[in-house]
């Protein structure tokens, strides 16, 4: 999907990977599933903001856990936004081109 409307893709497929990567390759937004293996996004959201040199990167957290306390803790961690599953295409697409806008 976000090949489609134009912007460049890193998948990792664990916290630890995706860490690994935000450190290597510094991309401008993160979509960051709460729920992984190894790191939970909340550990790897936490990690990426405790660097200075990377506070410039945007974090959209996405988790099938919807309760107000979850949110907050994404959130006060340095979550830029929080989207619950189920969503759609064109949500994710909004939120995403509005995180990136922000920041331009």
């Amino acid at each position: 999907l976000m090949q489609r409307e134009g912007y460049r893709v890193l998948v990792a497929r664990d916290g630890q990977q995706a860490l690994d990567t935000i450190l290597q390759q510094r991309p401008d937004l993160v979509l960051l599933d709460v729920m992984m293996p190894f790191k939970s996004g909340f550990d790897v959201c936490q990690a990426v903001r405790e660097h200075d040199e990377l506070a410039g990167i945007r974090i959209l957290m996405l988790t099938a856990k919807g309760r107000d306390t979850d949110m907050a803790k994404g959130l006060a961690l340095g979550a830029d936004d929080y989207m619950t599953k189920p969503f759609s295409t064109r949500e994710l697409v909004d939120k995403v081109r509005g995180l990136l806008g922000a920041r331009a």
